[in-house]
């Protein structure tokens, strides 16, 4: 295979390349938000009921209840409700020891998964251009080479034209590509926080009214 083919071959590949890209970013980006939405509670209200009714059961000792209350299907998938079976499962353990393990799990099942999600989009932000700027270098291979051809002849503007013309596409198609996934990573981020800072509040308070149940008990 002459360089010629072999430049015309590779430059086939870029736009299939970048379509990927961007369908495969598009389809993480909905994923990491779906994951957070389904792991916090819509809003604050929502929150606060909850964990009223959480706290209603606790003080009358009722940690079946409380277990019911966190498996049914309105709260299975929220990472709280599932701390909080975790935190009854070892309700025996001092409140120090419970904190670390809740945060610890935390880290472990819910943002470790979502880092590794945003690494993916990373990766995507990153390839994208480089996918464009792959595009460019081979436009422009493919220009000089006409012109090198048709030293004698002169060289056709038209076709010079389409090969600058394909090397400038694909830059702007990496750049299109980045530019909003660099804005929903930015987003992402913010939304992640917000989840950890949620879940600490929350958390902090359930295990608050569990060790004034346990000392009740005492």
């Amino acid at each position: 295979m002459d360089m010629a083919k072999l430049v015309d071959f590779m430059s086939n590949l870029i736009y299939p390349m970048q379509a990927i890209a961007a369908v495969y970013g598009l389809f993480l980006t909905i994923l990491v938000f779906r994951r957070i939405a389904q792991k916090r509670f819509r809003t604050q209200a929502a929150a606060d009921d909850f964990l009223n009714q959480v706290s209603e059961r606790l003080q009358g000792r009722q940690f079946d209840s409380v277990a019911e209350l966190c498996d049914s299907p309105p709260y299975w998938s929220k990472a709280v409700p599932q701390l909080i079976l975790i935190a009854l499962a070892n309700r025996e353990r001092p409140i120090a020891k419970l904190r670390q393990l809740l945060s610890e799990t935390f880290e472990r099942e819910v943002l470790a998964e979502l880092d590794y999600q945003l690494s993916w989009v990373n990766t995507v932000v990153k390839t994208a251009p480089m996918l464009g700027l792959q595009g460019t270098v081979l436009g422009m291979i493919a220009a000089f080479a006409k012109i090198a051809s048709s030293q004698r002849t002169g060289v056709d503007p038209s076709k010079l034209a389409t090969d600058i013309s394909f090397a400038l596409i694909t830059t702007a198609v990496g750049l299109m590509i980045a530019i909003p996934l660099v804005m929903f990573m930015a987003s992402m981020q913010v939304r992640i926080g917000r989840l950890t800072d949620a879940v600490q509040h929350q958390i902090g308070r359930f295990l608050d009214e569990l060790d004034a149940a346990q000392t009740r008990k005492r």
